[in-house]
């Protein structure tokens, strides 16, 4: 099965690389490539793509609106959206979580890692690079509804976790530690295909598009609270 990829970059010597690197692959094709995200959204739907490397600054409709867009139309739900940012330690990170993107990528990125993000992305389990960290995330989130600024919405999430079972809220602490399904199998002592389903049935109860918004939820209901430096 080949991964079908968008580019989004208003740098064309960027895209240029991107599309030689993708193309490279034998899993991998490039179906399009835009310069702003409006661009991006319709290649999108047009191409059928499977992951969208999404520039987070472009002019126009930048990363983030795009983004938007993408997770809320119901015919994109299969889509998964990877983030690229000139400095991983940014602010629009964890919005970009927040818009319904699975995860981001330093441009500064080795090539197999960005080609490793887009595998990940198009299995519905990615996360973050491998240079990012968890605590990013969460020193970002905790600046938001899990320090209190947005204590409706944040009640409102947590209220949302009461539709859990015990096993399903093991299950989300461990994503949101950035765990593989058999890592957090071989933790809790169970099958990797039964932690699945419990992933899978908490996004269905939480809204979630995928694990990297579990992550988010979690660490705005406060049911994973970030770690002191």
């Amino acid at each position: 099965m080949t991964i079908k990829v968008v580019l989004a970059d208003d740098q064309a010597l960027l895209r240029s690389a991107f599309r030689i690197l993708v193309d490279s692959e034998p899993d991998m094709e490039v179906v399009g490539e835009a310069s702003d995200g409006a661009e991006a959204v319709r290649l999108t739907r047009e191409a059928g793509a499977d992951v969208v490397l999404m520039d987070i600054r472009m002019p126009g409709t930048d990363g983030l609106a795009a983004t938007r867009l993408i997770s809320a139309d119901p015919a994109l739900a299969d889509v998964r959206v990877v983030m690229l940012t000139t400095f991983e330690v940014d602010e629009y990170v964890v919005e970009s979580l927040r818009a319904g993107a699975s995860g981001f990528l330093g441009k500064g990125a080795e090539p197999e890692e960005l080609l490793a993000a887009i595998r990940v992305a198009a299995a519905g389990e990615a996360l973050l690079s491998p240079v990012a960290t968890k605590g990013l995330i969460a020193k970002f989130l905790a600046q938001g509804a899990g320090s209190g600024e947005n204590a409706a919405d944040g009640g409102y999430e947590a209220a949302r976790l009461d539709a859990l079972t015990v096993r399903e809220r093991e299950v989300l602490v461990q994503v949101a530690g950035g765990l593989s399904n058999d890592q957090i199998a071989e933790r809790l002592q169970v099958s990797p295909l039964t932690v699945k389903t419990h992933v899978n049935r908490t996004m269905a109860k939480l809204g979630a598009r995928d694990r990297a918004g579990l992550v988010v939820i979690a660490y705005e209901t406060g049911l994973v609270r970030p770690r002191s430096e």
